[in-house]
Order: structure tokens, then C-alpha cells, then sequence
């Protein structure tokens, strides 16, 4: 069926001028009730199911979405699987995509319709360029005009195709599915309570555990939540454990020559080393530890692991690809990955011990540095992962990553949600904060946000003034 529809863009092309039938507008138009939701490409290739995700609203997808998708058939990308996820989806739904009743979604569900190029005359002069994205938007417009009494939804993650599309009255949104409403809502994993009974405290530095009824200040403990508690001038460092439902005192303060400067990595230390904890994420802007923390605690564990993995996505800067670099496969990924073997320059300094057992994890591939798009299609038994920079995956991304975890592994995913590089995610929409939002209060994760900055006095100015 979709191959059908890719093979008449000649003759709908021809066609443009043409109005569509009137059965297929009074169709589109049966419902007032329901809203029809326009998909761009990036909407599609961003979430293979993005139909699923709007109820009992109905779906329509201009031509030119399935003439794009038609480039991201062939690849090993998570991109080209979302396309051949999506396209056989739309396949194998029940009913005409082509007709203008669509093919339902399911029950409860509206349905999905395939729009041919429409036209939209007045944005002939304002659009210049005969682009997919202008072509997308010229058949929303064209389709909000011809059923003016039903909502129609551009829905698109180009920002700049939004702008376009509220510059022509037409209400365009991002793809919320897997975004948190807002920033501040997100889980921090940590909190600070003042005025706690100086007997819990006490327990709690003679290393007895403190029930959560004895502690009536701390609302709403979850799983691996930590606390600096705090009577006048004692405090104490403390994790909620989800098991007993019991305080514990936190007395990690370092590891593999590497000590916690603040309370903050004492936390993350700690989650790090935890046996019983098996994803951990950690936030927080540069030069707040993040990585280091993680080859520390990841080196001092290395004889519970069969390997030690260290992978980052590459983000090609200033939209110039690895093919424009000189040099075979290993000497075009190596820039992107340097920031990891510096870090490992850092704990060979801070324990002059490491060199020898560095190098020889190295030399006998215990230790590995590889970009993330080489982890497609590994399995992951009985290894310490950590993805650095992880708020440049989609949340389908970090879903594979983390689902590829065998027995005995250990998932670390570092980043700073508010450094994004790709074009389409955010700093509520990317993996990092969707794993955050969802995995809060699992008893296997911990989560730990970094805000302060040790990498020195400079980058702490520079990273809160520039």
C-alpha cells in the first residue's frame, strides 16, 4: 500500500491544482470533535509508535512524509529503524490510508489517512523554495482551509517549521509524548532537610539504620533518594532505602585515589559502587564529575565485571560528518572520544597505582573506548557501561541501551541536560531526563544531580557567567 502511494507522487504532483473530492473532506471533516493531528517527518523517524499517541484524534500524513521516509529505508541508525518500524506498521493497519475515511488505529483510537499535495495558494508568494518541510506545511494549511470547523494540528519538532506554520495562523506544537511538563519537575535525588531530631541524627552516626516513621520531616522518600539532614550545626549524610523502608547513614566519600568534594559526589560515589544498584544516572554541567566519578568507581569494581565500557554518542560539530575528517574509521572517531582518555590521564595522575592496571585492561580489551553507534547489536553480560553525554539520545535511544543490559551489568548514563546537540531534543524531551522522569523510585536506580562545579575556580565562573 505504501509502495503504491510513493509510486503515484508523479501523478499527484500533476494534480496539485486539483481540490480533493468532496467525500474525502466531508470524511476529514465527520467529527468536529475530534482535532486532526498533521506528522512532519521528524515527528516519525523521532518515535516509530507516535501514531498510538494521540487517543481518539485522528492522524494524517502529507505524501511527502512517506517520500521522505523512502531515504531512511536502508541504514543501521535508530532513524532508519524507526522508519521500517513505522512503514510496516502503517502497512499492516486494516483499511484504506489512501481513502478519505483512513484506516482505524484501534479501538478508542482515531485513524490515519495519507494526504496527497493539496493546494494552499496563498503561501505560493511567502514560502520560497519547493522544499519537503514547505510542501508539509503548504498541505496542513491547505486542509485547515478546506474544514474550517475542525482543529487542525501541525505537529513537528523543527522549530523553525513551527514559526513558519504560526506565522500562517495554523496551531503547530512539539511532540510531547516523552517530554516532562516542565524542567523544575525534574527529579534531583537528593534534598536537603533542616530541623531533623538530633537522635536520628545520632542514630544515624553510630551507623543504625532510622526508620522513615521516625523521621516525619522527609515527605515522600523513594528508593535510593539521598538527604542531607541537618540539626543546628551536625548534618549527616543519609540514603533511603526501598527495601527496608529504613535511613541509612552514606559513608562513601571516595574511591581509586579519587575523593568526594562535596556532599553531592559523596552521593554518586556511593549509587556507583552499590552492587544492588544496576542504572544510575548522574546530571549536572561540566565539570561537575560526572565522568570522572564513573571511571573511578567503574576501575575500583573492575574485578566484578568482565569489562569496562566506556561509549558516547559523536555529534558531528558545526554539521560537518565523520567522512569529512581525514584518516581510517579509528582516526576519524578518535576526537570525539578523547574526552574519556583524558579522564583517564586524570586517575592515572590522582593514583600513580592505575597506570599498570589501565594498560593492561587495555591491552586485554577489559577496557574499552568505542562510540555508541557501534553497541547496536552487542550483548551486554556481565559489564560495567558507562554512556557519556547521553542527553544527545532520544528516549528511544536509551531505551534500546538500557534493555540490552544481561545479567550482571551495570548501566551508568552521564550528561548535562542543558548541553543539547541534536537538532530535534530538548532539555525536557531527551533520553536523560525521560530515563530520570520514568525510573524514579526503582528500587535497581539512583539518581544523582551535580551542581556544583570542581573542575577548578575558572570553569565554575565561566560555566554561571558566559
Amino acid at each position: 500500500m505504501i509502495r503504491s502511494a510513493g509510486t503515484q507522487t508523479t501523478d499527484t504532483n500533476a494534480s496539485v491544482q486539483q481540490l480533493p473530492d468532496e467525500s474525502a473532506v466531508s470524511a476529514i471533516s465527520a467529527e468536529q470533535t475530534k482535532k486532526l493531528f498533521v506528522l512532519d517527518t521528524n515527528v516519525v523517524l523521532h518515535d516509530a509508535n507516535c501514531m498510538f499517541r494521540f487517543e481518539e484524534h485522528d492522524i494524517a500524513l502529507p505524501i511527502t512524509v512517506l517520500e521522505e521516509l523512502d531515504r531512511f529505508k536502508k541504514g543501521d541508525g535508530d532513524i532508519h529503524f524507526q522508519a521500517r518500524q513505522f512503514l510496516r506498521t502503517l502497512d499492516e493497519l486494516a483499511g484504506d490510508v489512501m481513502s478519505g475515511q483512513g484506516a482505524s488505529l484501534g479501538e478508542g483510537l482515531g485513524c490515519v489517512r495519507v494526504l496527497l499535495s493539496l493546494p494552499f495558494r496563498r503561501a505560493q508568494d511567502a514560502l520560497i523554495g519547493d522544499t519537503a518541510d514547505h510542501r508539509i506545511l503548504k498541505t496542513a494549511l491547505a486542509v485547515e482551509e478546506l474544514t474550517p470547523d475542525q482543529d487542525v494540528v501541525l505537529v513537528t519538532k523543527d522549530t523553525n517549521l513551527r514559526l513558519k506554520a504560526k506565522a500562517f495562523g495554523l496551531v503547530a506544537q512539539d511532540y510531547n509524548n516523552d517530554k516532562i511538563r516542565h524542567l523544575d519537575d525534574l527529579y534531583l535525588g537528593k534534598r536537603l532537610i533542616d530541623e531533623v531530631s538530633s537522635e536520628a541524627i545520632q542514630g544515624l552516626f553510630e551507623d543504625a539504620d532510622v526508620k522513615a516513621s521516625d523521621l516525619p520531616e522527609i515527605a515522600n522518600p523513594v528508593a535510593n533518594e539521598n538527604f542531607i539532614l541537618r540539626n543546628g550545626s551536625r548534618s549527616v549524610l543519609a540514603v533511603f532505602d526501598g527495601e527496608s523502608q529504613q535511613f541509612r547513614r552514606n559513608t562513601c566519600v571516595g574511591c581509586f585515589g579519587i575523593r568526594s568534594r562535596n556532599a553531592e559526589q559523596s552521593f554518586a560515589l556511593r549509587a556507583l559502587t552499590d552492587p544492588d544498584i544496576r542504572l544510575v544516572t548522574l546530571a549536572g554541567k561540566a565539570g561537575s564529575g560526572k565522568t570522572l566519578l564513573s571511571l573511578a568507581a567503574a576501575l575500583s569494581c573492575e574485578q566484578d565485571f568482565r569489562q569496562v565500557l566506556l561509549a558516547r554518542p559523536i555529534v558531528p560539530l558545526s554539521n560537518r560528518d565523520l567522512g569529512f575528517l581525514p584518516g581510517d574509521a579509528g582516526a576519524k572517531i578518535e576526537p570525539y572520544m578523547q574526552p574519556l582518555f583524558d579522564n583517564l590521564s586524570v586517575l592515572k595522575h590522582e593514583n600513580p597505582g592505575s597506570r599498570e592496571l589501565i594498560k593492561q585492561m587495555l591491552d586485554e580489551e577489559r577496557l574499552e573506548i568505542t562510540p555508541l553507534a557501534y553497541i547496536r547489536g552487542r550483548s551486554l553480560q556481565q559489564t560495567y557501561f558507562i554512556v557519556d553525554e547521553a542527553q544527545n539520545l532520544t528516549p528511544l535511544e536509551v531505551k534500546t541501551i538500557v534493555t540490552r543490559a544481561g545479567e550482571g551489568t551495570k548501566i551508568i548514563l552521564t550528561g548535562d541536560v542543558q548541553q543539547i546537540d541534536h537538532p530535534y531534543l530538548d532539555s525536557t524531551s531527551n533520553g536523560l531526563t525521560y530515563v530520570i522522569n520514568r525510573m524514579r523510585g526503582q528500587k535497581l536506580y539512583a539518581h544523582v544531580t551535580l551542581e556544583k562545579g570542581v573542575r577548578s575556580k575558572l570553569s565554575e565562573v565561566a560555566g554561571n557567567l558566559l
